[in-house]
Order: C-alpha cells, then sequence, then structure tokens
C-alpha cells in the first residue's frame, strides 16, 4: 500500500507492529497534534508535554499491540495515553517538589557552627605541629596506623620491625603529643 493516508488506524498499527517507521509516522501526522494538545492543556508546559507526547508514540512503536480495535479508536487510545501519562507527571514533579522541600527545610534547621569549624581546624593544626615534634620512627608508626588505617600488626609487617616496638613507639608518640597537645592549651588531650 504506497498511499498511507487512506489506510485505517488498525492497519497503521499493524504495520507499526512490523517495525513500519512510514507507519508510525502517519499515525503522528494524524494524531499527533490531539496528544500534544491534550499533555499541553493538563501540564501547561510545552517542554513536558513534548516529552508526553515522545513517550506515547515511543510506547506504540513498541508496544503496537497494547492497542485493541475492539476496544476503541486508536486517537482515544492515544488521548488515554497522553492524559494518563501528563498526570502521572504531575504527580511525580509534585512529590518531587515535596520532597526537596522537606530536604530544603531540615538543611536550613541544622546549625551551622562557625565555633566548632574553627575550634576543628585548630585542633587539626595542633595535631599536625605535635605529629612533626615527634621522633621519626613514632610519627612514621602513628601516621600508619592512625592516619592510613593499618592494624600494629600491619605496620609492623610493612615496616619489617617486630609487633612490640610497633606497639611501644605508638603508645610512647601518642603520649608525647598527649603532652604537646596539653602544652597547647587542648582540653581534653589527657
Amino acid at each position: 500500500m504506497d498511499d498511507l493516508s487512506e489506510a485505517s488506524d488498525p492497519r497503521l498499527v499493524t504495520m507499526v507492529a512490523r517495525y513500519s517507521e512510514v507507519a508510525l509516522a502517519e499515525i503522528y501526522r494524524r494524531h499527533g497534534g490531539a496528544v500534544f494538545g491534550l499533555a499541553r492543556r493538563v501540564l501547561n508546559d510545552t517542554t513536558d508535554a513534548e516529552d508526553v507526547t515522545q513517550e506515547v508514540f515511543l510506547r506504540l512503536w513498541n508496544e503496537p499491540d497494547r492497542f485493541d480495535p475492539s476496544r476503541g479508536a486508536l486517537r482515544s487510545f492515544l488521548l488515554t495515553q497522553s492524559h494518563a501519562r501528563a498526570v502521572d507527571l504531575i504527580r511525580s514533579q509534585g512529590a518531587r517538589r515535596r520532597r526537596e522541600a522537606r530536604e530544603a527545610a531540615i538543611t536550613a534547621a541544622a546549625t551551622y557552627d562557625v565555633r566548632h569549624e574553627a575550634w576543628d581546624l585548630v585542633l587539626a593544626d595542633e595535631v599536625v605541629r605535635a605529629l612533626a615534634s615527634l621522633p621519626p620512627e613514632e610519627r612514621q608508626v602513628i601516621e600508619l596506623a592512625y592516619f592510613e588505617g593499618h592494624s600494629y600488626v600491619k605496620v609492623a609487617e610493612l615496616l619489617n620491625q617486630p609487633e612490640g616496638t610497633v606497639k611501644t613507639r605508638i603508645r610512647n608518640g601518642m603520649r608525647r603529643m598527649r603532652g604537646a597537645l596539653v602544652d597547647a592549651g587542648i582540653e581534653g588531650a589527657t
């Protein structure tokens, strides 16, 4: 059939089921404006209406067997799809807006404690100074254990040293760091 403008809608859908892009184009020519118009009226947004229209026709392309001519006309089928998808989109957008508003309220309610953050920075600087003041062998085991997350057994393995030596160096280094932090006026370092 060369002239598809004379073909019935059910015949065109059958051709779409056989992957006829020309048949889909003819269906779009006949019903695309109505599908878009309904979606635009429901959504009140051209871009969203275009997306819904594309989804409706893509769904027809992917699942042409969903259309049953014994249940009604193709135009009614497509308009029903358009309306349902537009309403789903409105609900989805509403839920997203409510979720974003809730998250924004939670974020706004969270207090930003400048003093606490400043204290953390001061404390970090003092820890770095205290660590730098340690003898190299103590600093190395503490860096491996605390900053790289290795167990003392793994530190001993990495440095090829006895576990007891590593434990002693960690303990002595931590004691020296605590003293340096107390001397710097850091409370709770003891």
